[in-house]
């Protein structure tokens, strides 16, 4: 729809419920698991994603459709979710998606980053952001990171690379750029947020446990790449559980940061997802409790205030869970992983 008028919170949350009822369960998953990827797409065409996966069959084949319809049907969804909002509603609806445009130049770093082929690049981007074609092609086909964020300097991400790319360039390492990334988005994102009511408080609290959790996230990833990389540079403002000062210090302990986030606000909700954390035998076992972790509070915040934004980002979400653990099943097979070691990388809706 548009910015202007009323925001529609009703409408746009019943049709979202209806959309999230639709999301596979843990039994559809159980049966992907014990599918190949031809298995896998037939499963898809008798799902919700019949439409992407009938459009893209004849070209495309085994995970490599597989993925070109999930990307293609989350686009289609958040397409959607803009054309139902209206008002005020539009306005968080869209910026919160801008999360696309920050996995696209993100995907397009690590493309060139890992001398991917334009081709390789282009399949793993996701259109439901505000960058058009013409600008993601022109990033597809720049010649290398430095010219990827050169072209990147009048947008959003622009100034926060900029100053990232000399720590790019003393450590070889990709992180300083795609932590300058996730900053530059949850920061714009939240600023300006004003409280005002009931609902608006709740969104800004979705928001803050985002962050929160990307902080947590980051963090422990420059502590185990070992780079002389201060966490404190990257730290994300707007979250409410660190400071930078805190943050840094507690990614050298994992036990300390799992105590701290349960005696926190989002202890009482997210308890067994903190166990989980706990449990985590690795670095992406972790990252998977904290996503796991994330969708309850999400759910949580969205059945305190169901007239608001919550619901919908809480779908958002959802979604983007729904793709990334189909994702996970299809290469799984792909690469031989028996169906423990598939199931260890789900995250459960």
């Amino acid at each position: 729809m548009s910015a202007s008028g009323t925001a529609n919170y009703e409408y746009v949350v019943a049709r979202v419920r209806h959309r999230r009822a639709s999301l596979f369960t843990e039994e559809d998953y159980r049966k992907l698991v014990r599918m190949g990827p031809g298995g896998i797409a037939r499963f898809m065409e008798e799902s919700e994603y019949q439409a992407e996966i009938n459009a893209l069959g004849a070209r495309y084949s085994g995970v490599q459709l597989i993925e070109y319809a999930l990307n293609r049907n989350l686009a289609r969804h958040f397409d959607d979710l803009l054309r139902w909002t209206e008002g005020r509603l539009y306005e968080l609806v869209a910026r919160y998606l801008r999360k696309f445009d920050a996995w696209n130049v993100k995907t397009v770093l690590r493309g060139h980053y890992s001398d991917a082929t334009p081709e390789e690049i282009r399949e793993n981007l996701i259109d439901a952001g505000e960058f058009d074609d013409a600008l993601l092609e022109v990033l597809v086909t720049a010649e290398d990171v430095d010219a990827v964020v050169e072209r990147l300097e009048d947008t959003l991400f622009g100034d926060a690379l900029a100053a990232a790319f000399g720590d790019y360039e003393e450590t070889g390492l990709l992180m300083p750029l795609e932590n300058a990334v996730d900053r530059a988005y949850f920061e714009g994102l939240i600023e300006d947020v004003g409280a005002g009511n009931r609902a608006m408080e709740l969104y800004q609290a979705f928001l803050q446990a985002e962050i929160d959790f990307r902080n947590v996230r980051n963090a422990l990833r420059i502590a185990r790449a070992g780079a002389d990389i201060d966490p404190g540079d990257y730290f994300i403002e707007g979250g409410r559980l660190f400071d930078a000062a805190e943050l840094r210090t507690l990614a050298e302990n994992r036990d300390e940061l799992v105590a701290r986030i349960g005696d926190s606000l989002y202890g009482d909700q997210l308890a067994d997802a903190l166990e989980a954390l706990e449990d985590a035998e690795s670095l992406i076992s972790f990252e998977r409790a904290l996503d796991d972790a994330l969708l309850s509070y999400s759910d949580y915040l969205s059945h305190v205030y169901p007239l608001s934004v919550c619901p919908v980002l809480a779908y958002v979400l959802a979604k983007e869970r729904e793709v990334d653990n189909i994702l996970a099943i299809a290469h799984g097979k792909e690469v031989g992983l028996s169906e423990a070691e598939i199931e260890a990388e789900l995250v459960m809706l």
